[in-house]
């Protein structure tokens, strides 16, 4: 379920965001012209290998799913678009109540490493949350689970806000700073996986988890 308060920001696509065009301000002031720049910041960020969801395998949506679908795969490729802890981002697909999703990345499989090994991306913010269950696999058959109680939602993925945006320099692979749901492979017992499945708590009603992106931590080339 999408809350449509949120700040304009939400709303542009990634595509969008990711544009450099930039208008002529050539009649503004010398003192707005100043402020604009010291207001930017440079980013020397360069995600190599790419981290980023880069082929969804299966989308089997569930009740109340429909938002983000004209903009389907694309629409969770990429980084994450967050929009901080009172905000959500509007630039992800809607799984609906008890839908699902299996992607995979862009040439590499995820490995156990020290700490968090991904990090799943939904859109909540304070006092609102969507969550999901988190699967991995290594062959697409046989997956192990991360536990989530759906009471607590302890263990699940859609809990915490997302803080990385392409604009703002977070690395969206920084467990500490990007926000979203880290998870640690060695807490299900795997040593790689390629595969990760998203299925919605079916907890929060229709419309369910909102999935924005996801961002390997840890990886091997295939």
């Amino acid at each position: 379920m999408l809350f449509f308060s949120f700040v304009s920001l939400g709303c542009m696509s990634k595509n969008q965001l990711y544009d450099t065009s930039t208008e002529d301000t050539s009649t503004e002031n010398t003192s707005t012209a100043e402020t604009d720049t010291n207001q930017e910041t440079e980013c020397d960020l360069v995600y190599e290998p790419y981290p980023f969801i880069d082929e969804v395998i299966s989308y089997e949506p569930g009740e109340g799913a429909g938002f983000g679908q004209d903009q389907y795969p694309d629409i969770v490729y990429d980084a994450p678009l967050g929009a901080g802890e009172n905000a959500g981002s509007l630039d992800v697909l809607s799984l609906g109540e008890g839908g699902s999703i299996v992607f995979s990345f862009r040439g590499i499989d995820i490995v156990d490493g020290e700490g968090f090994d991904l990090i799943i991306f939904e859109n909540p913010f304070v006092g609102w949350s969507e969550p999901a269950i988190a699967s991995a696999s290594m062959d697409g058959e046989t997956w192990q689970e991360w536990p989530c109680n759906t009471e607590t939602y302890e263990g699940c993925v859609g809990v915490a806000p997302v803080l990385s945006h392409p604009d703002n320099c977070i690395d969206a692979r920084d467990s500490e700073l990007a926000g979203g749901d880290p998870l640690d492979l060695a807490d299900i017992g795997l040593g790689a996986a390629r595969y990760i499945r998203i299925q919605d708590a079916a907890v929060s009603g229709p419309g369910g988890f909102d999935l924005d992106a996801a961002a390997a931590i840890h990886t091997t080339e295939q």
